[in-house]
């Protein structure tokens, strides 16, 4: 019986060329689709590597509070969001800041404001601020167990009202920097007012005339006569014993200056100098050609000057007759700065088109608290 031989399917090329074709547009399709998934998820990754390199501000920064200031205030001008957490209007001088963006503002000023990292500062919750200090100590004295108790002297009291001024910042940012989600606003704007701040502040605590401003400590008034005579306020200084410099003895008019401070003070005392006061300093040796300067062996820690640490403040006068260019003291207790914790922004997108400006203002006032914590070095002969 014969058997027919299968015969093979015939194929029209037209139609395999069809099929080719289909199953190639299929294939890109899919690696089209496989590459935006990609760029997905890369630009997940990178909006999560960005959010974690941000300094964080209380661990809130994905609070209602702090996403609707930023977001909804300063990105764009929206008061809806935080008319509920500020009590002040415009016509105040704008809105205050929630309170972990103010408090990443005062951790930046505390940072690069020298002064203010060693004085001691208090919070106030309205414009003035006042302290009494006590000039002289409650008398006091010895008895036996069953002896009268005769009454003591009544101490001397002396009011501390540390004159203030209105400190303000004024940074601008263009429109499309505010509409790019990847620009952290907020550390932008906390580093930008912390400068501005720093700046106008640090030459006021040294300076300032107490004049819509703080009183700076080298503008209280100053003798040469020793604790316990000048009247209270009156800072102490002493003579370099030469008309131009620190004379033949440098070291000891330095020691000098360090022993005129009292044994408690000098707990927590530090040397205040401009750069150019400090780089004469750093000169000075020893008979034995020591020199009188210390580096900071580890990192972070400060330089020394006959064991005390020295604050780099450039607002200091330069080595000049009759110039005080060097403070000694325990700043802690020896200078007081007040402030008006709120910072206020106002936002201003009218004034410079096409910039939007924050002007960022906070009251800050200071005097010297106790004049007997702090010493100057007064260039005369």
């Amino acid at each position: 019986m014969d058997t027919a031989t299968p015969t093979a399917p015939v194929i029209d090329p037209a139609e395999a060329s069809f099929d080719i074709v289909a199953r190639q547009d299929k294939t890109e399709a899919e690696v089209a689709a496989l590459r935006t998934d990609v760029d997905e998820v890369k630009a997940r990754i990178d909006r999560v590597a960005r959010a974690a390199q941000r300094p964080a501000i209380g661990g809130s920064a994905d609070s209602p509070e702090v996403k609707g200031f930023i977001d909804g205030y300063l990105r764009r001008g929206s008061t809806a969001e935080i008319k509920s957490i500020s009590g002040a209007v415009p016509a105040d001088g704008g809105y205050a800041v929630p309170r972990e963006i103010d408090a990443m503002i005062a951790r930046e000023l505390t940072a690069i404001s020298p002064i203010r990292a060693i004085a001691q500062v208090v919070q106030t919750g309205s414009a003035g601020y006042r302290k009494l200090v006590t000039t002289g100590g409650t008398a006091s004295g010895w008895v036996s167990e069953t002896a009268a108790r005769p009454e003591t002297a009544t101490p001397q009291f002396a009011e501390i009202a540390p004159p203030s001024g209105e400190l303000y910042a004024n940074p601008a940012a263009s429109q499309a920097m505010l509409d790019d989600a990847g620009f952290d606003l907020e550390s932008w704007l906390a580093s930008e007012i912390a400068m501005e701040f720093a700046r106008a502040e640090g030459n006021a605590f040294v300076n300032g005339t107490g004049v819509n401003q703080p009183e700076g400590f080298l503008s209280a008034p100053f003798a040469s006569t020793a604790d316990g005579v000048r009247p209270f306020g009156t800072v102490q200084y002493i003579g370099t014993g030469n008309a131009s410099g620190f004379g033949a003895a440098p070291e000891d008019t330095l020691l000098d200056l360090v022993h005129t401070l009292r044994s408690g003070y000098r707990q927590g005392a530090s040397w205040v100098m401009n750069s150019a006061t400090l780089a004469t300093v750093r000169k000075l040796k020893t008979a034995d050609g020591a020199f009188l300067w210390q580096p900071g062996l580890v990192e972070g820690q400060p330089d020394r000057l006959l064991g005390y640490p020295v604050i780099e403040a450039e607002d200091m006068p330069d080595l000049a007759a009759g110039d005080t260019p060097i403070a000694f003291g325990n700043f802690r207790a020896g200078y007081l700065i007040a402030e008006r914790s709120a910072t206020q922004i106002l936002r201003d997108p009218f004034t410079n088109k096409p910039f939007v400006h924050f002007y960022a203002t906070r009251r800050v006032g200071g005097q010297v608290l106790d004049s007997s914590a702090i010493k100057l070095l007064r260039v005369e002969a």
